[in-house]
């Protein structure tokens, strides 16, 4: 096996984990290809979050042993850990490899076994490496890598599997996170910290040193223009973080905090570690200290046992604080935790009206937070081959020309567009009430 692809689903840690997997084999002299009809060995890096994602780890690996019977093909991440007997049973697949022996990968492709179905998976628990490396954003945006820096989670939220396929939380070293860093500023503009719980960061490490003591490191020891922070959970946005990220020009006015339900007595069936009035304590300071800034969250819809008054409670508490944008889910029963055995389920078409009911409050609220920037300037990193640029507060804009790629420019906003915002011209600015197609 001389030639390899690997394809990603899912999360940027999986991103993360498919670039070291990809730097590992090149390491061992096999050549990356871009088709899978080129590839002798096909690595399909897993989600297993919804159901939905499993759904497409099975649909393309069917696809891949259509398109290509003579490749050989290795199913790894996240869906291999959780259920590898169901994968090692799909035509073509030679190898199921859980990511408690993700590392391993690259000795056992190398050893070449000849037949179907192995499956390497162990204990999740015992895992100590940190399995990483820059990435590129997945969909296709050059100009901002991602870099995770820290792994797995010791929560044990009732509807999530993750703890069970990625193990405890374990964090990149001072050393390689400011070496990896050092280098990726070279380069880039713009650099991603990622986690699967981010602001645990450092605990695993010795001292006292947490996400915020990184972060300042990092501006201090680097030159990388611009750090932006990806999801972090609300009780680890501190005072010191929120005020540093206020403070620094070079850290993106960005904060992702995941909320899931607005309604107590839901977040308490989640067994989520605080409540409506601690979540809006933190997102009315980040407001009150970045006025400027994009505030996001994750919101599920129809966990287990949502009743129509606490949904409406959770809607109104949304309603009510200063977001920006929102990534709304339809729960989705995952095997193996506490959720999938409540009684309760919500029928599936009362989920699918809520997350629209979600999905229509979130873009009004976008739509008003993108409005206030008509006529105004705003610090952005031009990507997409210079044709459009990403703010420092996550709102995408329309070039009116190409720029160079890579660049942090200060960008006059002229119009509205159905998702993000168009670069004035050399016209008066337009309506505030105006929407271009």
């Amino acid at each position: 096996m001389r030639k390899f692809l690997v394809h990603n689903f899912g999360c940027r840690a999986t991103q993360a984990d498919g670039a070291a997997l990809e730097g590992m084999l090149r390491k061992q002299g096999l050549e990356p290809v871009a088709a899978n009809a080129d590839a002798d060995l096909v690595i399909l890096n897993t989600c297993t979050v919804t159901a939905t994602a499993d759904d497409e780890v099975r649909q393309v690996t069917r696809r891949v042993h259509r398109e290509n019977p003579e490749a050989r093909i290795l199913v790894t991440g996240c869906y291999a850990q959780r259920a590898p007997e169901q994968l090692a049973a799909l035509p073509g697949v030679h190898w199921v490899v859980g990511n408690s022996h993700k590392i391993r990968i690259p000795d056992l492709v190398a050893a070449n076994a000849p037949y179907h179905g192995q499956i390497h998976v162990g204990d999740i628990f015992a895992q100590q490496e940190l399995l990483t490396a820059p990435v590129e954003d997945a969909a296709g945006d050059r100009s901002r890598p991602n870099l995770k820096i820290q792994d797995g989670c010791n929560n044990r939220c009732s509807f999530c599997i993750i703890p069970s396929v990625r193990g405890r939380s374990r964090s990149a070293s001072i050393e390689s996170a400011v070496s990896q860093v050092r280098q990726l500023a070279v380069r880039y503009k713009e650099i991603v910290l990622s986690g699967i719980n981010l602001g645990r960061w450092g605990r695993d490490l010795e001292g006292r040193m947490r996400l915020a003591d990184l972060v300042r490191l990092l501006l201090s020891e680097t030159d990388v223009a611009r750090l932006r922070l990806s999801s972090v959970e609300p009780m680890d946005f501190s005072d010191d973080l929120l005020r540093l990220m206020a403070d620094s020009p070079r850290i993106a006015r960005h904060v992702h905090a995941p909320l899931q339900s607005g309604s107590d007595t839901v977040l308490r069936r989640m067994r989520r570690k605080y409540r409506p009035r601690h979540y809006e304590d933190r997102i009315r300071k980040a407001r009150e200290w970045m006025p400027d800034a994009a505030i996001g969250a994750d919101v599920m819809v129809g966990f287990t046992g949502e009743t129509a008054a606490e949904f409406e409670e959770s809607r109104r508490f949304i309603e009510s604080l200063p977001f920006t944008y929102l990534h709304v889910f339809t729960y989705s029963e995952r095997p193996g935790t506490e959720a999938a055995a409540m009684e309760g389920q919500v029928p599936m078409p009362v989920r699918k009206q809520r997350n629209k009911v979600l999905r229509d409050l979130a873009a009004a609220k976008n739509a008003a937070f993108r409005r206030t920037f008509l006529g105004k300037s705003l610090s952005a990193v031009t990507m997409d081959g210079g044709r459009t640029a990403l703010t420092h507060n996550y709102l995408r804009i329309e070039l009116e020309q190409p720029r160079q790629e890579n660049q942090i420019l200060d960008i006059p906003i002229g119009v509205l567009t159905p998702n993000g915002l168009r670069e004035a011209s050399l016209f008066p600015v337009l309506d505030t009430n105006r929407i271009l197609a």
